[in-house]
């Protein structure tokens, strides 16, 4: 099959170039001519990946952001294994993710914030949230948000069943059902089933993985109610996973969810949503999964999180006011992240900003929103974080730019258990339990709007950390340490997306420089503060070729920042992942796929001294009704 897949993937390349080709042909305006659009800005929730589905394993909500422009996934083994999901050039611990009004954390480690016993029918297409947006809607994360929405449920039923190169074998099952209730709402529920196995692209990268949920949904004319139960099991090695000594190293993870939001809608833009979750992650990392006397794994622990949100839009007074309150508890229980100073906390997150709008003499409005959010918890000390942003908008059907904004977001985050609680002068990991509460200032400036048939939008920022938590190296300590790092990051990030007649196409850059400042420590590398790509460009093409026959790639092109922890000195990437489908004109309820990962069987380590997965193909089989 092997030799087959690589005929096949050499066939397919001249595609892939030929959709970067026709993007570019397209950005001038020389691929057709299609009607005017009138969309006020971007979409920022529709498609910006050509493939949702991942090849190796059944879909997470992680496997969407793979080609995200605006999200760099840092994978070990798959991304559905383990990924440490960045947003512009930042840690993985500064990404938050939030599911409704629910802010979804771990507070072990950021390694399994992406943790999430969900599978993507549940959920809304992400948005991607960065500044003011950032600071009024996220959680504990100085870089960015990745939010999701409860999907209403409607009837209906998908059945998958894939089977491919490194004996990979997945199959899920998802099903919804609903009726209308007396009083005119109506009432569903779904479930599912997913199941995963391989070998691996690598020796010692197989994995075993589990998941399955249920979902109870009320949903009115204005409100929606979603009782939520999910559990994933996943056992996955890999070689270097977390440390660079060639040992066969392997985690074992399950985590528990169980979640309840409600969304109201009072009309106009006022609305009320609140809800509460539990979150249970055991995690068992094994050093040596194959030494003589048994697994050598000391590394055990289980966290808890216990978290109840509520947020209100009401216009009151001329202003349209956004109040916002989290409290959240967490809990470690560890057979080694035993030296910090405590292993449970209670955090508490107030905000509140108000909103003003008006028409400006010329044509099109403003919007001005002023606020702050207060962090506080009963370990560290507390802090205000102002922010305003100022939005000009020229009205949709006007040509070129159409929504200008300014802004300035501050956030604050604390540090997470293995920084805290780890020993300080011994293993593979060494904490320091005096790390204080983190700060994030961001200054952006952005357009967006309509020009030659794109729609896209610009952002131009620069972000300050001080007291960021990263992992560093030193020459001839063979362990990672937390250091707090003051950074200065200049980045500008651009999307751009255009449909024409069969084409679709998204095009994402980005480029960011950074300064950084250890406060005086001994570092000679960083695994994740001094790894992030100084350019990266993606590229999402889907081209229904008719007769039930649709081509979809997803590329990525980098140029990544040195870094000498990295076994080559190469610098460069150049990603792509492809699919081929077919549905039967007869059958449309059946699809037929060959799906590829990597398709160049590029070896870049998107995290140091970590191995490249390696090209992967799959045939899948989908029934959908």
């Amino acid at each position: 099959m092997t030799a087959c897949a690589t005929a096949l993937l050499s066939r397919f390349r001249p595609v892939c170039v030929g959709g970067w080709i026709g993007l570019c042909w397209g950005a001038l305006g020389l691929v057709g001519q299609p009607a005017p659009l009138s969309l006020p800005g971007v979409d920022v929730q529709g498609m910006r990946v050509a493939n949702e589905e991942p090849v190796g394993t059944f879909a997470m909500p992680v496997s969407a952001l793979r080609f995200e422009p605006l999200v760099d996934v840092q994978s070990r083994n798959l991304a559905e294994g383990q990924a440490d999901v960045a947003i512009r050039a930042g840690l993985f611990e500064q990404t938050g993710f939030r599911i409704g009004v629910l802010p979804l954390f771990d507070p072990q480690t950021g390694h399994y914030f992406a943790e999430l016993p969900l599978p993507p029918e549940v959920l809304s297409r992400p948005q991607v949230l960065t500044g003011v947006a950032h600071a009024l809607a996220g959680w504990n994360a100085g870089a960015g948000t990745v939010a999701y929405g409860w999907k209403p449920i409607r009837r209906s039923r998908t059945v998958q069943v894939a089977a491919g190169e490194d004996h990979t074998r997945r199959a899920s099952w998802y099903e919804g059902w609903t009726t209308a209730t007396r009083g005119g709402a109506t009432l569903g529920a779904d479930l599912s089933f997913a199941t995963s196995r391989s070998a691996g692209s690598v020796p010692l990268g197989d994995h075993d993985f589990r998941r399955v949920h249920g979902r109870v949904q009320r949903r009115a004319q204005s409100a929606q109610t979603d009782l939520f139960a999910g559990y994933q099991a996943k056992f996955f090695g890999w070689p270097n996973l977390y440390t660079p000594f060639n040992s066969a190293e392997s985690e074992n993870l399950q985590t528990v969810l169980l979640a309840l939001n409600h969304r109201e809608d009072w009309g106009g833009d006022d609305g009320i949503e609140f809800g509460a979750y539990y979150r249970r992650n055991k995690d068992d990392y094994a050093f040596n999964r194959f030494a003589p006397l048994g697994p050598v794994h000391p590394f055990q622990h289980t966290t808890w999180v216990r978290a109840a949100a509520a947020e209100v839009r009401h216009t009151w007074a001329g202003a349209r006011w956004r109040a916002r309150a989290v409290v959240l508890g967490d809990r470690l229980v560890s057979s080694s992240l035993t030296a910090g100073r405590y292993r449970d906390r209670l955090h508490r997150t107030l905000a509140l900003a108000p909103e003003w709008r008006g028409v400006r003499p010329g044509g099109g409005s403003w919007e001005a929103r002023l606020g702050a959010t207060y962090d506080d918890t009963n370990r560290d000390g507390s802090a205000w974080s102002p922010l305003a942003e100022v939005v000009l908008d020229r009205g949709a059907l006007v040509s070129g730019p159409q929504r200008l904004h300014l802004g300035y977001g501050f956030s604050t985050q604390t540090a997470t258990y293995t920084a805290l609680n780890a020993a300080t002068g011994a293993g593979l990991f060494r904490g320091n339990p005096n790390l204080g509460r983190q700060t994030a200032r961001t200054l952006e400036a952005g357009v967006a709007g309509v020009a030659a048939g794109w729609i896209g939008n610009l952002t131009v920022f620069q972000r300050w950390d001080d007291a960021l938590v990263d992992w560093t190296y030193r020459r001839g300590v063979t362990a990672r340490t937390a250091s707090a790092v003051d950074l200065g990051t200049t980045g500008a990030e651009a999307v751009f997306r255009r449909s024409v007649d069969r084409w679709d196409f998204v095009l994402g850059l980005t480029a960011y420089a950074r300064r950084s400042d250890y406060r005086g420590a001994a570092v000679d590398a960083s695994f994740y503060a001094l790894n992030f790509p100084r350019l990266r460009a993606t590229a999402a093409v889907v081209a229904r070729v008719g007769r039930g026959w649709e081509v979809r790639l997803d590329n990525e092109v980098r140029r990544q920042e040195a870094n000498l922890l990295r076994r080559s000195a190469r610098r460069n990437a150049f990603l792509s992942s492809g699919s081929v489908s077919f549905t039967p004109p007869a059958f449309r309820d059946f699809s037929f796929a060959l799906q590829a990962e990597n398709l160049w069987n590029d070896a870049f380590e998107e995290v140091p001294a970590v191995p490249a997965a390696r090209r992967q193909v799959v045939f899948s089989v989908t029934y959908r009704r």
